[in-house]
């Protein structure tokens, strides 16, 4: 899809793009922003024991307890530019089914609002059919209202809400991946 006169395609974590990559997650670093998805905060100073690892949770090796097989992709412009992340997560646990759900994903900063986090969730549920996914769940915290536009505009029906030991309210939302 053309987003701001250039194209983007959801790839797989790869070392042709560890220069982009390093930009994105620096730039998310200084933002001072929690990362999201997960995946990102792997500081990838270590760039291809980073892309092992991400390797490693696709396959399901290496995982910690409690934990389930995921796989990562960066969403990538036309001209290279690492713009965004997805994790998708290839089954539920409880504590996923609640909170987590299948699909984390994340744009950086400076590319919001500009259409990537639509066209990344787009994507990221074409690879969830592929994984073998029906429904994907989608969370997002209630405060978040561009994630819940973004997941609304992808399909997503909202199921009921979770609200944490803190308070934080979950909204949780399904989407027919096929």
């Amino acid at each position: 899809m053309q987003i701001q006169g250039s194209e983007v395609t959801l790839v797989e974590p790869t070392e042709a793009l560890r220069e982009p990559y390093l930009a994105f997650y620096e730039e998310w670093k200084a933002s001072g922003e929690s990362f999201v998805p997960w995946v990102v905060e792997i500081d990838p100073a270590d760039f291809a024991g980073m892309l092992q690892s991400l390797r490693e949770h696709a396959g399901g090796v290496n995982i910690k307890d409690g934990w389930v097989s995921s796989s990562t992709f960066w969403l990538v412009t036309t001209d290279q530019r690492v713009v965004a992340a997805v994790n998708i997560r290839h089954r539920l646990t409880e504590a996923l089914l609640r909170t987590g759900g299948h699909i984390g994903y994340g744009v950086v900063p400076s590319e919001r609002r500009q259409g990537y986090a639509s066209e990344l969730l787009k994507q990221a549920l074409v690879k969830a059919a592929e994984l073998g996914i029906e429904k994907a769940l989608v969370v997002c915290d209630a405060v978040n209202t561009a994630s819940e536009r973004t997941i609304r505009k992808n399909g997503g029906v909202e199921d009921s809400e979770y609200i944490e030991e803190d308070g934080n309210v979950i909204r949780r939302f399904w989407i027919e991946t096929e």
